[in-house]
């Protein structure tokens, strides 16, 4: 009786230890990102154990799933001290019709996923693209996703904008953080292309949580990339370079030569009347009104003005000389519009119409879609270039109606989805030629 005993306490453990150290080979964290391509969509998931399928089955209108693709493997280990092993898998989707709506599911014999569905992106550049832009969320005090989950299943977004900062940490009790808030996420990203960048909580063991785990167009490991959506072209980049040097500044000149080219090829005249809006997304502000003490709170920002005591590699000059129309922050655990703004100075279209043909880029921080950190701090006083200011918990919606038009509004959580501020951008000029001298700015 005993011996039996003992191997039943044996079995026990052996099946524990089994799924505990990730044996388990079931799909997981399921998300979409976008190539760019309205023919294609990249499908990414999370194994805990070796397998050797990588595949997603799909079909428009429905079931049976008739068409299958299949993808890569990437073996990562995690630098914390357990050195978790995940199987990171990648299948990219071709051949798909614009518009049209997709069943599928991913994994292979050993495991298949959940059925999802997703629509592929419209083509052209006379559509109106939806999203939800937001940063700083992590897998506890996640006050948004409630919301989001619900919005996306009714069908009201495109594209997910996440501007940095996941988890609260995705490494931290050996990468279990990351994989929940993976999983959280996958009610809305295993559904609507989820378009990220590095936010500082992303950083450990040289962002290579962040690096694996998101899939985002080009070759850069999802550092910094570009793709376009509808009128738009949006560029994601790393403000995090520029404070973490241990990881080499070649990075950033790598970064910032990257930025000039394909600013430079999005701004060309053939490019620009195809796509007018250029939007960035990054991590740090230039600009803030936090009393927090951080970057974008001091006079002389290091995100907007450069590194070192030369200067280098200064971002505002950059995006102002290539007539960067809209820059998504976060990093501020609050929400704040500014005004048309370039080297300090406001730059409205007019004192009634600001954001009617501003002569500067415009600025929006949304950066309290909730997280174990809670919020940052304003101070009573603000700068005149801040239009309004929010610490509620809520996100950001964007329409990009057109090529002249951009409507934009903050939805608080706190209370209960209320919409708290507005704002449409108006630009009937694209690029340098709508700025004006810095010497008759309004």
């Amino acid at each position: 009786m005993a011996s039996n005993m003992m191997k039943f306490v044996s079995l026990v453990l052996l099946i524990f230890l089994h799924f505990s150290h990730g044996t388990d080979p079931q799909p997981e964290q399921i998300h979409l990102s976008s190539t760019g391509d309205p023919t294609e969509m990249m499908v990414t998931w999370v194994t805990l154990a070796a397998t050797n399928y990588s595949t997603v089955e799909y079909n428009k209108g429905g079931l049976p799933l008739t068409i299958q693709a299949s993808g890569d493997i990437t073996k990562f280990t995690d630098g914390g001290s357990a050195h978790r092993v995940l199987y990171i898998h990648r299948v990219k989707l071709t051949g798909l019709i614009p518009d049209q709506m997709y069943d599928y599911h991913c994994g292979g014999l050993e495991g298949w996923s959940g059925l999802y569905s997703f629509k592929a992106l419209k083509s052209g550049v006379d559509w109106s693209p939806r999203m939800a832009v937001f940063g700083d969320m992590g897998s506890v005090n996640a006050k948004s996703v409630s919301y989001l989950q619900q919005e996306t299943q009714q069908g009201k977004y495109d594209a997910f904008l996440h501007v940095g900062d996941f988890a609260y940490n995705m490494e931290s009790d050996n990468a279990e953080v990351g994989d929940d808030f993976m999983r959280q996420i996958e009610t809305i990203a295993a559904y609507v292309p989820y378009m990220t960048c590095p936010g500082n909580h992303e950083q450990a063991y040289n962002f290579s949580n962040y690096r694996n785990r998101f899939s985002m167009p080009g070759n850069s490991e999802s550092i910094f990339y570009s793709w376009d959506i509808g009128p738009a072209h949006i560029i994601s980049f790393s403000t995090e370079i520029y404070f973490f040097f241990q990881y080499g500044l070649e990075q950033v000149v790598q970064q910032y030569e990257w930025l000039e080219r394909d600013l430079q090829q999005a701004a060309s005249p053939e490019n620009r009347a195809l796509r007018p809006w250029i939007i960035t997304m990054a991590h740090r502000p230039m600009y803030c009104s936090n009393s927090d003490g951080d970057d974008c709170s001091k006079y002389e920002s290091v995100v907007r003005g450069g590194i070192t005591s030369k200067h280098l590699f200064p971002l505002e000059d950059l995006f102002y000389k290539y007539g960067v129309d809209l820059s998504f922050w976060a990093h501020e655990h609050s929400y704040e519009r500014l005004l048309p703004l370039y080297d300090r100075q406001i730059c409205n279209g007019s004192r009634e119409e600001p954001y009617t043909n501003p002569c500067a880029p415009v600025h929006i921080t949304t950066g309290s879609a909730g997280c174990s950190e809670d919020h940052d701090p304003f101070p009573k006083d603000y700068p005149p270039w801040t239009a309004f200011r929010s610490q509620d918990y809520g996100y950001t919606r964007m329409t990009i109606h057109n090529k002249t038009h951009i409507y934009m509004e903050q939805v608080s959580v706190d209370k209960g989805g209320e919409v708290i501020d507005k704002m449409m951008l108006i630009k009937d000029i694209h690029g340098p030629e709508a700025w004006i001298p810095k010497n008759t700015k309004n």
